[in-house]
């Protein structure tokens, strides 16, 4: 299937063009790379170091010149692999130093190649076209290690990475951060009366429900677990958290999937806990959670089928 592959599940999904980021001083070198490539690739370039370091973020693969006017590649290369959202872009230094210890040094900065002046441009197709695809494996491997496998959304391990750090880079905003805690109610009894199968579909609804309702891009939806969800909302106050809460709490009661096992309702309902924290220096993210988990309690002991919502103080 033309611009789609499969993630080792074999579920089949759309690729973009990847990004190759040219770093050379030489315009004319610059032109003939970029030529060599752009029918396949989109293609970034920079002149310098400093360009380089500002662009990187955006490639999936760096060609790096060695020889830069402003600083030697070895040592851009360096400042890649120091940078979190930098190191895992593969780099492949271009230049005419021939010697062992040049290249040497060059791999133990952080390259995976090392392509000798005057560059073949078959080969270099070649090894850009192996090593894109290495890093695209690579990433699909990471995006599974995040992914819940049932639902398709964000799992724990994601979310606490990004409850963490999103406290982080808070706390020195000084913004709020609200969390909110979902569980479907009397799911076990839906199991019990409809069978695990159709409590599968049920949870896959929801979360999808959930995260089609949650749409600004900073905020997440997780599965935290068996029935139960996570909403992280940077930058949102309690009220604003209140509001994404009701809407999701309507969003899948309106889906009217059927549970006459429920107390609450003749369908499918959701109760939440929302809280909000202020993140700070030295204070600890776990205690907004544990609010959550208590508003959380409050709504299922008051009905179910309802939200309640409280500031950490």
């Amino acid at each position: 299937m033309p611009g789609c592959q499969s993630d080792p599940n074999g579920v089949l999904f759309a690729v973009s063009r990847q990004t190759v980021l040219i770093v050379e001083d030489d315009s004319v070198q610059r032109a003939l790379l970029s030529a060599a490539l752009v029918t396949e690739y989109d293609v970034l370039t920079a002149q310098n170091g400093a360009e380089a370091l500002k662009m990187a973020a955006r490639a999936d693969l760096v060609l790096l010149d060695a020889g830069l006017p402003d600083m030697d590649g070895v040592d851009v290369c360096r400042s890649f692999k120091k940078e979190k959202d930098l190191a895992d872009i593969p780099v492949v230094f271009l230049t005419a130093r021939d010697s062992s210890g040049d290249q040497v040094t060059g791999l133990e900065a952080g390259a995976i190649d090392y392509l000798l002046k005057p560059i073949n441009l078959e080969v270099l197709k070649a090894r850009v076209k192996t090593y894109v695809q290495l890093k695209h494996q690579r990433d699909a491997l990471t995006r599974l290690a995040t992914v819940d496998g049932l639902t398709g959304i964000a799992n724990r391990r994601s979310f606490d990475n990004a409850l963490s750090r999103e406290w982080k880079r808070l706390a020195r905003t000084e913004q709020p951060l609200c969390v909110i805690l979902m569980d479907v109610d009397h799911f076990k009894q839906y199991n019990d009366t409809y069978g695990h199968g159709l409590g599968d579909e049920c949870l896959k609804r929801v979360a999808r429900t959930a995260a089609d309702t949650i749409k600004r891009p900073a905020d997440l939806v997780a599965r935290y677990g068996g029935e139960e969800f996570v909403v992280l909302l940077p930058e949102t106050d309690l009220e604003g958290a209140k509001v994404a809460a009701e809407a999701v709490r309507l969003a899948i009661s309106g889906l009217k999937i059927p549970h006459k096992a429920s107390s609450a309702a003749d369908h499918v309902t959701v109760s939440l806990g929302v809280a909000q924290g202020a993140p700070s220096e030295g204070t600890d993210h776990h205690t907004l959670l544990e609010a959550a988990d208590q508003q959380l309690y409050k709504a299922k002991k008051d009905g179910r089928n309802r939200f309640m919502a409280a500031k950490v103080e």
